[in-house]
Parts: C-alpha cells; sequence; structure tokens
C-alpha cells in the first residue's frame, strides 16, 4: 500500500492528466450519444418495421469486442490512432442502451392513456410531448446511466489505440510489469464509474417524480 501511495504522489501530474482526459472523453461521448440517439429512438418508435432494423444494427454493434472495434477504426485514414477513433467507437456503443431505453420507456405507455389524449383533441406531437416522453423519462435515464458507466470502461480500453487516458497507466503497466501502475489506473477507472452511477443516481432521484421512479435491479 504504501509503494502504491509513493507512487501516486510522485506521479500526481500525469495521473491528473490522463484523469481529465479521460473525462473529457466520457463528456464527449455521452453528449454526441444523447443528440444523436435519443431522436433516433423516438423516431422508431413510431415505425416497428424501421425499429426492428435500427435495434438490430445496435445489437450487432454492441456485440462487437470493443478491441476489435478500435483496431478497425484506427485503419481508416480520416480516424486513425487517437480520439478520433475512441470516441466514434463509444459514440456507436451508447447506441444499444439508449435507442432502446428510449424506445421501450415511450411504447410502454398505457395505450389507454393514448387514447384518452387523443380523444381530448391533442395531436400526436402533443402527444409525446406532454404524455408519453414524460413518462418515459425513468427508463430513458436508465440507459443513460447504463451508458455512462460503459463508456468510463471501454474509454480504458482506448489506450491500446494511443488515446493518453487512465487506460495508459494498465497497459504500459502491463508492459512493464509495474504493480503499482497497473493498480492506479485500475482504482481510478473504478472509481470514476463508481461516481459517475452515485451522482446519477442522485439526480435521477431529484428528476424524475416519486411516482414514476422505476426500480433497478442489481
Amino acid at each position: 500500500m504504501s509503494d502504491l501511495l509513493k507512487y501516486m504522489v510522485e506521479n500526481a501530474s500525469i495521473i491528473l492528466n490522463y484523469t481529465e482526459t479521460h473525462f473529457s472523453l466520457i463528456f464527449s461521448a455521452v453528449i454526441i450519444s444523447l443528440l444523436l440517439w435519443i431522436p433516433v429512438g423516438i423516431l422508431i418508435s413510431r415505425n416497428e418495421k424501421l425499429a426492428g432494423i435500427v435495434l438490430g444494427i445496435a445489437n450487432t454493434i454492441f456485440c462487437i469486442p470493443s478491441l476489435a472495434l478500435f483496431a478497425v477504426f484506427v485503419t481508416v485514414p480520416f480516424l486513425g490512432l487517437g480520439r478520433s477513433s475512441a470516441l466514434l467507437a463509444l459514440v456507436l456503443y451508447a447506441m444499444m442502451p439508449m435507442v432502446i431505453n428510449v424506445y421501450q420507456g415511450i411504447k410502454i405507455v398505457d395505450k389507454n392513456v393514448i387514447e384518452a389524449a387523443k380523444g381530448m383533441g391533442m395531436n400526436s406531437g402533443q402527444i409525446l410531448k406532454e404524455i408519453q416522453f414524460p413518462l418515459a423519462v425513468p427508463v430513458m435515464f436508465a440507459g443513460v446511466r447504463i451508458t455512462v458507466v460503459m463508456s468510463t470502461g471501454i474509454a480504458a480500453i482506448a489506450a491500446y489505440i494511443g488515446e493518453r487516458n487512465l487506460g495508459r497507466l494498465i497497459t504500459e503497466g502491463l508492459t512493464r510489469n509495474n504493480i503499482e501502475m497497473i493498480l492506479t489506473g485500475a482504482i481510478l477507472v473504478a472509481l470514476i464509474a463508481i461516481f459517475f452511477d452515485t451522482v446519477l443516481g442522485a439526480f435521477e432521484k431529484m428528476l424524475v417524480p416519486k411516482g414514476l421512479k422505476i426500480r433497478r435491479s442489481n
């Protein structure tokens, strides 16, 4: 333990730099994913045939090992090694949890509620905005939490394609057989994932009305 603390103190600046880069990659991926996949989820909730195609693509991408996907992207000239390939991979991996949660969140709204809204003269746009979307928030937010925590771990693997984040401590530690370096990277990545999940869990409690909250199984 003393050796681990000594390593952290002596390398505090580079650890801080890698941590900032790690956070930056995650935030960028999540913001892009929100802007991209929420509209897609809403769109496919209106067309079952399209939903089958999109969800099939999302599932296929999600099944591809991250290192294999990174390896493919680095061979693309305008992506190459580093941030661009890592960011694209994270956004694609986010497709599955985010799109399916938006889609399911909208689809599980009670049809009787929808029919009642139509009876009141509301059009499809008003129903989506005032009824379906608000009621879908708990399921959608669960997808966001999954995406953030998942991205935290996958981002570390991006160190293998030149991304300079906490994963680099793990990869270089393995190469040098440096236990302290490996533990530092692994512990910090795990703490970041726990931090995000805890903060988002607290935010969910404030954001979602009590009557709309969903249970999350562990």
